[in-house]
């Protein structure tokens, strides 16, 4: 067989399993940039991420309590105490406001949840790009991530992540899951 041969059967196996990334559309980033980053300076968002910090967790316990939140089916009550917290109910009631927010969810300074509207795939999301680049080592930055297929809500959907600030210095992170083709 010859190597252009080859060469296309390669490509002919690959491709079906090549993911090809979106970029948000420009209304999702005018949106990242004006409405939510400004949540991250709301003072219910910002007083449960001091609360959570000032618990003085260390890195190891958030992983411990990763392990355990990924091994559980279901919503235990860990879970739900972060989801029925005053933050997770300001959380859902800022949901409630738009149809485009399909999930949101509140981190502390190593990228564990706070709050949440529901119920997240891990707990720990400090070694996710949505965490590392918008709690930016305390600086803070809003991250725009890729527009990918969601199976489970059958919808094209980006997370942005934006600073939890206390003044200028970013103490944690939300990230907000928004359906596309919600957003006018």
């Amino acid at each position: 067989m010859n190597k252009f041969k080859l060469t296309l059967m390669a490509l002919i196996l690959i491709l079906p399993s090549v993911s090809f990334a979106e970029k948000a559309p420009k209304k999702i980033v005018d949106l990242a940039h004006s409405t939510l980053a400004a949540m991250g300076s709301d003072p219910v968002i910002v007083d449960a991420v001091k609360q959570e910090n000032a618990k003085g967790k260390t890195l190891d316990q958030v992983k411990k309590t990763d392990e355990t939140w990924k091994a559980t089916a279901g919503i235990s009550d860990s879970m739900k105490a972060i989801m029925d917290s005053e933050c997770g109910k300001h959380v859902r009631s800022i949901q409630a406001q738009k149809p485009f927010y399909a999930e949101i969810f509140v981190m502390d300074n190593l990228g564990g949840n706070v709050a949440m509207t529901d119920k997240t795939s891990d707990y720990w999301q400090g070694d996710e790009a949505k965490f590392i680049n918008s709690f930016n080592k305390g600086a803070g930055a809003v991250f725009i991530d890729d527009v990918e297929f969601d199976e489970s809500s059958q919808s094209y959907l980006v997370q942005v992540s934006v600073p939890v600030k206390d003044g200028d210095k970013a103490i944690g992170a939300i990230t907000f899951g928004i359906d596309v083709d919600k957003v006018n």
